[in-house]
């Protein structure tokens, strides 16, 4: 898979959390049982809090940077997001992907 299949998956993963009603912990902790085959613990679960507040604070301030993300591929969305919160989730997503665990599993 190329780096812009690769985001591409990971924005579809994102796409598909953020249609799915609950909150960010209920989503994080999905989005890292379908990547990982088992839920997230403690430390797992905080790490995720932490990074989806990180890209939501870097794409806040770099909304253009959102948009490119949100430009890989050729598939597009079919639910209109804000684009800083899909990005931001796009890239957490893509982090989940590249895991060593991920990678391992499947």
């Amino acid at each position: 898979m190329n780096d812009v299949q690769h985001v591409e998956a990971a924005r579809a993963l994102a796409e598909r959390l953020l249609v799915t009603p609950g909150d960010d912990g209920t989503r994080l902790a999905q989005a890292f049982r379908r990547v990982t085959a088992r839920w997230p613990d403690a430390t797992e679960q905080a790490w995720l809090v932490d990074a989806l507040a990180a890209q939501r604070a870097h794409f806040a301030t770099r909304p253009e940077a959102a948009t490119a993300v949100l430009a890989n591929g050729e598939s597009k969305p079919a639910h209109e997001i804000s684009p800083v919160e899909f990005a931001a989730w796009t890239l957490v997503a893509n982090l989940l992907l590249n895991l060593d665990e991920t990678i391992t599993n499947h």
